[in-house]
């Protein structure tokens, strides 16, 4: 996230009361155990790192049955971190979503549209009919929509999204 939104994710250290040499620290060892050879990811990963889920759903797409399970995370109360994983455990996808109990912010506008204000769902619901890509990333995720703009007239934007949380949004130029 410190790609798209350094400030905040400054301001984010602070809050957790982390050194960045602690931040460091634990983005290496992440990222060392997501290169090894003998990673397997998966929720006994999660678990690892985010300790005992609050909760745990079964969804179903057409015929496949998923499992969601969501952990809480301190710097987004208002959010919780979901695994979806389908078969056998295989993990489909990991993001932040927004808790169904806390009503979604008001997305009338583009301008509503600002960093770490929303998740996908948000944006889904408020702009539909949104189109998904893939980021850059496995962690990474570009919808485009189309919003109001600030006159009114309706705009085509791009949202990027690092794992499921709203980055950045740029206006279509064409």
């Amino acid at each position: 996230m410190a790609d798209y939104q350094p400030e905040l994710v400054e301001r984010a250290r602070v809050q957790l009361d982390a050194s960045v040499t602690e931040m460091r620290e634990i983005n290496a060892h992440y990222q060392r155990m997501i290169r090894s050879r003998y990673y397997r990811g998966g929720l006994p990963v999660l678990h690892g790192f985010l300790g005992e889920p609050v909760s745990q759903e079964q969804r179903r797409f057409g015929d496949l049955v998923c499992t969601a399970t969501h952990w809480l995370l301190p710097l987004w109360p208002d959010l919780r971190y979901e695994a979806l994983t389908g078969p056998g455990a295989a993990m489909l996808s990991e993001m932040l979503v927004r808790d169904p109990a806390v009503p979604a912010p008001k997305l009338t506008r583009l301008s509503d549209l600002t960093p770490w204000s929303c998740v996908i769902g948000d944006v889904e619901r408020a702009f539909a009919p949104v189109r998904h890509r893939e980021g850059s990333a496995p962690s990474r995720w570009t919808t485009l929509l189309t919003a109001p703009g600030a006159d009114g007239v309706p705009v085509a934007a791009t949202a990027e999204f690092v794992w499921g949380l709203l980055q950045s949004v740029g206006t279509d130029p064409g």
